[in-house]
């Protein structure tokens, strides 16, 4: 089906179901808190605005965290190092702005090539940024801005080598791969990674503003489901310089700094051959499951609806035409106001593929649980043995203005569709502290999980690292035993308590008998 067509079809079906009002935070069900508690062990205070970690193939020790403003950071051996690997806020800000704690611009994403730690490899110590900065004069993006718009700043992928200092990146290694003119400020996707066919990967947002709608989108429909643009599209290619790629059967590029791959899907004539997949809105976060190789990412919604997909080949994701499993509505008409949502329709129109559907449920919220789904990783460590395979994701924060506050820690079971809130019981009521915004998370090479937080812009030092864990390791030595059953007790009798820890294990802001049964039943099922 066409982007007319599928744009017509929707009005159609839009036009013959009833619109929900305006205020439409409780179209789905509340996520429950589940039964499962983590400790949040903050490994790295101070920061600014840390939104996304990842370790190098084969470095057991060190986790690469970004900040915002510019900087890639290292936590060695599970300590913040004074010094970044490498310092790009000279090219970030402007057009980032540092004291705004909602610009969605800056250093967004880093990804090492799967040969990073192999000799001989065209990959060895190559890593790759996805940032904002501005358009040198007089260049243009690999891409520019639909429209003819007005190009404010471009996105851009650069490649870098690290020196033999594994603490190091050569800023004078920068190679340019390919950037995205862009004309609004917002919906600047956020991931690259590496998937499990050797091949990089990019999600674009639909180019800001609102509803897929502006100077820079493309009527009729918008952008996210027009093919002729990489705007609301999951690009796949190789960044590597193709000269050290000879006997590759894929394409170079035009601009000659990458190969598409001869496999994407949409080669046709006025089609962005990088394309793999499309319909998104702002697919801020996305991952690779480290087992399975599936592809999960967190697209973030308009007014109404946050969701999670599988995102799979050649496959239309649904966006502007629907949010979630709700037909959307772009512009004013009979199926309601612009920018809402109208009849829950799965399945339909065909050919859209929905949020991940189990056999209990989809998994998507509305905005009664949250503002701005953060999407993280499955997790495959060993900490938390409950965890396991499960979708580990979050919200930015459950309250919109002014300021953001309140971030949100869930789990999805992206077999039974089913998401649920994780008890903290470490802080009061089960809720993030002193208003802390959840940003992003981080993988290390085991596994195990990172959260990404702040309070601040990122001019400020509100930012906190958490290292996810067990919660039954009450007094903290790092294993779970009878020693953190007596410190519960301890600290439930009224004692002291370990440092950042307290007896309202369940979060309901009492301590009662609820929250002994709720450890005792934890430390059975142990971690």
């Amino acid at each position: 089906m066409n982007t007319e067509k599928l744009f017509l079809a929707s009005a159609a079906l839009l036009a013959a179901t009833p619109a929900i009002a305006l205020g439409q935070a409780d179209v789905l069900p509340n996520i429950p808190r589940g039964t499962i508690a983590v400790y949040l062990n903050p490994i790295a205070t101070g920061m600014a605005a840390p939104l996304y970690g990842i370790s190098a193939p084969g470095d057991a020790t060190r986790l690469f965290v970004l900040e915002q403003k510019g900087q890639v950071l290292i936590v060695l051996n599970g300590v913040l190092q004074a010094t970044p690997a490498l310092n790009i806020q000279s090219r970030v800000s402007p057009p980032m702005v540092i004291t705004n704690a909602n610009d969605e611009r800056g250093l967004l994403g880093l990804a090492f090539h799967p040969g990073f730690a192999t000799p001989g490899s065209p990959g060895f110590r190559t890593l790759y940024t996805y940032n904002s900065e501005p358009i040198p004069t007089p260049t243009s993006p690999t891409y520019v801005a639909p429209n003819g718009a007005t190009q404010n700043y471009m996105n851009v992928v650069n490649e870098w080598k690290m020196t033999g200092d594994p603490n190091v990146i050569d800023p004078a290694s920068r190679r340019e791969i390919i950037s995205f003119g862009k004309n609004a400020g917002n919906h600047n996707g956020g991931t690259i990674a590496f998937g499990p066919d050797g091949y990089l990967y990019l999600a674009l947002g639909d180019g800001g503003n609102a509803n897929d709608v502006g100077a820079s989108h493309i009527e009729p429909g918008g952008n996210a489901q027009n093919l002729s643009t990489p705007l609301g599209k999951m690009l796949r290619f190789d960044p590597l310089n193709p000269a050290l790629t000879a006997g590759s059967p894929d394409p170079v590029s035009p601009n000659g700094q990458y190969r598409i791959p001869v496999s994407n899907p949409f080669q046709g004539a006025g089609q962005v051959p990088e394309t793999y997949a499309y319909g998104f809105r702002n697919p801020y976060r996305f991952s690779f499951d480290l087992l399975n190789g599936e592809l999960i990412m967190a697209d973030v919604g308009q007014n109404t609806v946050e969701e999670i997909n599988r995102v799979t080949i050649g496959g239309n994701f649904g966006w502007a035409v629907k949010e979630g499993d709700f037909l959307f509505n772009r512009t004013t008409g009979p199926g309601g106001n612009a920018g809402t949502v109208g009849a829950r329709s799965p399945g339909i129109p065909v050919g859209l593929i929905d949020p991940i559907v189990g056999t209990l449920g989809t998994l998507e919220y509305d905005h009664g649980d949250g503002i701005s789904v953060t999407g993280g990783f499955v997790y495959r460590g060993s900490a938390i043995s409950e965890l396991y395979g499960k979708y580990i994701f979050g919200d930015l924060a459950i309250r919109n203005a002014p300021p953001r506050v309140d971030g949100r820690l869930f789990y999805a079971d992206l077999d039974t569709g089913l998401i649920k809130e994780f008890l903290l019981p470490q802080f009061p009521a089960g809720i993030l502290p002193n208003g802390l915004t959840v940003h992003g998370f981080g993988q290390d090479t085991a596994g195990e999980l990172y959260a990404m937080t702040t309070n601040t812009p990122s001019s400020g030092t509100g930012g906190i690292i958490y290292k996810i864990g067990c919660a039954i390791d009450f007094d903290g030595d790092g294993s779970a035993d009878f020693f953190d059953y007596d410190a519960f007790v301890v600290c439930f009798e009224g004692g002291a308590c370990p440092p950042g820890r307290t007896a309202d294990f369940d979060g309901d802001g009492t301590v009662d008998f609820f929250d002994y049964d709720a450890f005792v039943q934890a430390f059975e099922r142990g971690c």
